[in-house]
């Protein structure tokens, strides 16, 4: 069973995935994969290029990754939180403990929400 990896996409604050790291989950960002500006889609499909679950703040995710689903096809899952209802440091610790007990192939084709 693989480790849950996680991808922020260009919404969500960049220290996110920083505090992440420093408590040994591999995230990353749409920064860091070179990622800004591309739609929402391809965000979802390039987090599951790296095979990650992606981190978001945008309800549009929801809405793609619940049509990929009836579709038939699959993603690597999407983590939503309403950017207003979680601290930083909240999330992080959230995200991580997601990351201790969750394996990617348990979130796959799943819409979690923080």
């Amino acid at each position: 069973m693989a480790r849950l990896k996680i991808y922020t996409d260009e919404n969500v604050d960049v220290r996110v995935a920083e505090g992440l790291r420093r408590r040994g989950v591999e995230a990353s960002t749409a920064y860091d994969e070179q990622n800004v500006g591309i739609t929402d889609e391809i965000q979802l499909a390039r987090a599951a290029a790296i095979g990650a679950v992606i981190f978001t703040h945008d309800p549009d995710l929801i809405e793609i990754a619940t049509e990929i689903n009836r579709r038939g096809e699959d993603h690597c899952g999407v983590i939503f939180v309403d950017m207003h209802r979680l601290r930083l440091g909240e999330c992080i610790r959230r995200l991580a403990l997601y990351a201790e007990v969750v394996t990617a192939e348990e979130m796959v084709n799943r819409i979690e929400f923080l």
